[in-house]
């Protein structure tokens, strides 16, 4: 094992760990915003204290020594821990410093927005960085610690490592335009839905998912076109007559289309905040859940399932 009794600094083991992923010196002094050679002398220098060489380089390719991929984990955990003990020492600070960083899948997209303006507004000082991404995109940067938490509908199977805490009920909707015949119903049978061109989410989107465990036999349906962009997915369905199938939480404030559910058993997509088991909670985090949860967005889903 590497004896980390040294003189290391912490910059040099994020230096190590971005030339370990990439594997090119090159790379990762753009990823670091660093010129290589200042990379490689601070590399050079980490294998000086640590007394051993950390990768074998040629004219085309840098590789992990057997002492590399040793250290590799523990500095990865050490960043880790550092970036964690700042978190901490930045809550200090009464919210007035620090960054979010929030994984949210497309459909949860419009339940969101009310809550930015009103955290921006009253955290002026703390950074968001929002990561929109499909929901198996989101599990593994949240793995990564990349974001704090991630908001998404729940997951048909249970995510390990990962807690999943309900915020509000949903449901699986067929979505079409205000003018469409269909808009008037009070609810949609599969069958029904089998006689209209659909337009739909991609799979792995998690309304797609959703719809594709449900709908039997897919080869029935009349899907034309498939989006993994939702707002284009939404104009699209105002200025056509087809149909599509969304959560009925990705029509909030959309003007010119209206959500009708879905008549099948057990249609629920519950809202949830999503977070790494036993992780540190940010305070910036726990202020930003609870906003969300007193959102208008919210408690209009919140009411309409009492």
């Amino acid at each position: 094992m590497i004896n980390f009794a040294l003189d290391m600094e912490l910059r040099q083991l994020k230096y190590f760990v971005k030339v370990a992923e990439t594997l090119n010196f090159s790379e990762a002094a753009k990823a670091l915003f660093v010129t290589q050679s200042t990379l490689s002398q601070q590399i050079k220098q980490l294998e000086g204290e640590l007394r051993v060489q950390l990768f074998t380089r040629s004219s085309h390719n840098v590789d992990l020594t057997e002492a590399g991929s040793e250290l590799l984990p523990y500095a990865r955990q050490t960043i880790i821990d550092a970036d964690q003990c700042t978190a901490r020492i930045c809550d200090l600070n009464n919210l007035s410093a620090g960054t979010l960083n929030i994984g949210v899948t497309y459909s949860f997209s419009p339940i969101l927005t009310e809550t930015l303006v009103t955290f921006m507004k009253s955290y002026p000082h703390i950074k968001l960085n929002i990561i929109y991404r499909p929901m198996a995109e989101l599990m593994d940067i949240l793995r990564r610690r990349e974001v704090d938490f991630v908001l998404a509908f729940k997951p048909s199977e249970k995510i390990e490592g990962v807690e999943s805490h309900i915020i509000f009920q949903n449901c699986l909707s067929v979505v079409v335009s205000s003018y469409h015949p269909l808009a008037s119903r009070d609810r949609i049978t599969l069958d029904e839905l089998a006689t209209y061109d659909l337009a739909l989410p991609t799979p792995g989107l998690q309304a797609r998912n959703a719809f594709d465990r449900i709908c039997g036999d897919r080869s029935r349906y009349r899907i034309r076109i498939e989006l993994n962009e939702v707002n284009i997915l939404l104009t699209l369905i105002r200025s056509t007559m087809l149909v599509s199938v969304l959560a009925e939480a990705t029509t909030h404030n959309e003007k010119g289309v209206k959500a009708i559910p879905l008549a099948i058993p057990d249609n629920e997509m519950a809202g949830c905040v999503h977070i790494l088991k036993d992780s540190y909670r940010k305070r910036s985090m726990q202020e930003f859940v609870r906003m969300l949860s007193e959102s208008i967005a919210v408690r209009d889903r919140q009411n309409a399932w009492i």
